[in-house]
C-alpha cells in the first residue's frame, strides 16, 4: 500500500572536498560546471543522491562520475541546510573530505562537469552555491584532525622520506615546525617502519624512506596510544 506525504520534502545532495598534496600546496579538487545555475562556475564534485543508495555510496559515485577519482579516504564532514543556499529548490546537503595521493589520480571530468583541476588552497576561484563556506569547513577540520590522527599519511605516497613528513604537517598547519623535536617525535611513536631504501633521482643527499605501519597503529591504539602532533 502506497503513503503519500502531508508536507513537501526537502532534497537531498552530497558534496566532497578533496585534499590533494604537492611539493608546496595544498591542492583542493575543483569542477567546472557544465549546467545551471552557476554554469562556468568552479564547484565542489557532488550531486543529488539517489533513494537506492547511502550517503558515502553517493558521495563516491559522484565523485568516480565527475572527476574519475575512487577509492580514497572518505569522512563524513557536517550536514548544511541553510533554507536559500540553492537557487533551485529546498536542498540539504551533507558534506564529506577526502584525502589523496596526487600521484594515485589522474582526474578527468565527466556528467556534468564541463573540466576537473587542483587549485591551491590560497588560490581559489570564485565558487558557486555555498561551497566556500564548506571547503573553509573542511580546511579548519583537516587542520584539527590531523594533529591527533594519522589521517596525514593518507597524503603522502606508499614511501616517504622524514622531510616529506614534516613538509606536510608545515603546510596543513600553516607554519613552521622544529625539525630536530618533530623528528625525535614522530620516530618515537613507533608507527613507522624504517625501509631498506633512498630516495631516487633527487639532486640534493638521498634521504631514507619511510612507510607508516597502519597495523602497528591500530594495535598501539587498542592499548591506549594516543597520536599527537
Amino acid at each position: 500500500m502506497s503513503y503519500s506525504y502531508e508536507y513537501p520534502r526537502a532534497a537531498l545532495t552530497v558534496d566532497c572536498v578533496v585534499f590533494g598534496l604537492d611539493d608546496d600546496d595544498l591542492k583542493v579538487l575543483l569542477i567546472q560546471r557544465d549546467l545551471p545555475p552557476f554554469e562556468g562556475r568552479w564547484a565542489l564534485p557532488g550531486g543529488f543522491v539517489r533513494l537506492d543508495e547511502t550517503l558515502e555510496e553517493s558521495a563516491r559515485r559522484e565523485l568516480q562520475e565527475e572527476t574519475g577519482i575512487e577509492n580514497v579516504y572518505l569522512e563524513q564532514l557536517y550536514t548544511i541546510g541553510d533554507v536559500h543556499r540553492d537557487p533551485r529548490e529546498r536542498v540539504v546537503t551533507v558534506a564529506y573530505y577526502a584525502l589523496v595521493k596526487l600521484s594515485d589520480h589522474r582526474v578527468r571530468a565527466a556528467t556534468d562537469a564541463r573540466s576537473a583541476a587542483w587549485f591551491a588552497i590560497d588560490d581559489i576561484p570564485s565558487l558557486a552555491f555555498d561551497h566556500p563556506k564548506i571547503l573553509e569547513m573542511a580546511h579548519e577540520r583537516l587542520r584539527g584532525k590531523v594533529r591527533y590522527q594519522p589521517i596525514g599519511f593518507e597524503l603522502l605516497p606508499a614511501k616517504f622520506t622524514l622531510r616529506q613528513i614534516q613538509d606536510l604537517y608545515e603546510v596543513v598547519l600553516d607554519r613552521p615546525l622544529d625539525k630536530r623535536n618533530f623528528r625525535k617525535k614522530i620516530l618515537s611513536m613507533g608507527i613507522l617502519v624504517e625501509l631498506d631504501e633512498v630516495e631516487t633521482d633527487v639532486a640534493h643527499r638521498a634521504a631514507r624512506l619511510y612507510k607508516f605501519d597502519r597495523r602497528g597503529y591500530k594495535r598501539l591504539s587498542k592499548q591506549g596510544f594516543n597520536f599527537e602532533i
